[in-house]
């Protein structure tokens, strides 16, 4: 596994699994069988509404000594409703509490709405008291990147943004590396949408090295210096995700992908005021 170093010298994997809507009844072993396949990245949230499961499939694999504590790194999120400072604070306990942790390897504000400054108080505090080893943030554009890292004394470690071959953000993760912010991808399949597994660029690049197209996008995102998170439940996917560090794709191979780039979200964008209309509902819901 190839490792990334932080702004703040902590180190993580480059490849993770993410367990965002995995099933409840799924999650537990999901992450088991993550472990098992040689994840150490694993990732959560608290609005996914699984980080109980997710923290037993941890102590699980560690009680079965298939891997220590230290060998993981343990990511999880503040919501919108959580980012007033005391409430963060509470939250990131709560976070550790339900999840059987005495600390978090990387914690994140999910969306850049809300208190943001107070959370960022909030998890620069829990990151000085050891109950978190890196902070960051999450779906924040460059320019509100930007601000983040000029108006506070610490800067984030890690921006989660949607990296995928349909929006491929190369300007958005130049601005990151001259702010020594590193990228990390949710969505690098685009949950599959615009027929991303039939692709024939995709396709032929594959076919050209015996690897599938979810392998070939991998590794793309390797060889850009981007973690990136995949999912899936099924172990055969899991393993067959994590074996992409033996081959290198070729300067014609990464130019025939840049010419699939559309240069916008697969999903929303954040600015949009439907989108933002969207989130506080989402908000008023999560509140019930």
């Amino acid at each position: 596994m190839q490792i990334i170093k932080l702004n703040n010298g902590v180190e993580m994997p480059q490849l993770g699994f993410g367990v965002y809507q995995i099933p409840l009844d799924e999650t537990e072993e999901a992450v088991y069988q993550a472990i098992k396949t040689g994840y150490r990245l694993l990732d959560t949230a608290s609005v996914y509404g699984n980080e109980k499961e997710t923290g037993e499939g941890i102590r699980r694999a560690i009680k079965e000594k298939l891997v220590t504590r230290e060998e993981l790194f343990i990511t999880s999120k503040l919501f919108i409703l959580q980012t007033p400072e005391e409430k963060a604070t509470e939250t990131i306990q709560y976070s550790l509490d339900v999840m059987g942790l005495e600390y978090l390897d990387l914690y994140l504000i999910h969306q850049p709405y809300g208190d943001i400054y107070g959370a960022w108080r909030a998890l620069v505090k829990a990151q000085k008291n050891g109950k978190v080893r890196a902070i960051g943030i999450s779906n924040f554009k460059s320019a509100k990147m930007i601000e983040f890292v000029g108006l506070n004394d610490v800067k984030p470690q890690i921006n989660q943004i949607e990296i995928n071959p349909w929006y491929q953000r190369m300007e958005d993760q130049q601005l990151h590396e001259k702010y020594d912010v590193q990228v990390e991808a949710w969505a690098p399949f685009a949950e599959g949408r615009h027929e991303l597994f039939e692709n024939p660029i995709l396709s032929e690049i594959g076919l050209k090295y015996e690897k599938t197209i979810g392998q070939v996008v991998l590794r793309w995102l390797m060889q850009r210096g981007i973690v990136a998170l995949a999912k899936s439940v099924r172990p055969e996917r899991m393993a067959e995700n994590i074996n992409i560090f033996d081959f290198e794709l070729s300067k014609e191979d990464i130019e025939k992908i840049a010419e699939l780039d559309m240069k916008k979200s697969a999903f929303f964008d954040h600015d949009a005021p439907e989108q933002v209309e969207w989130f506080m509902q989402r908000m008023l819901e999560t509140e019930k």
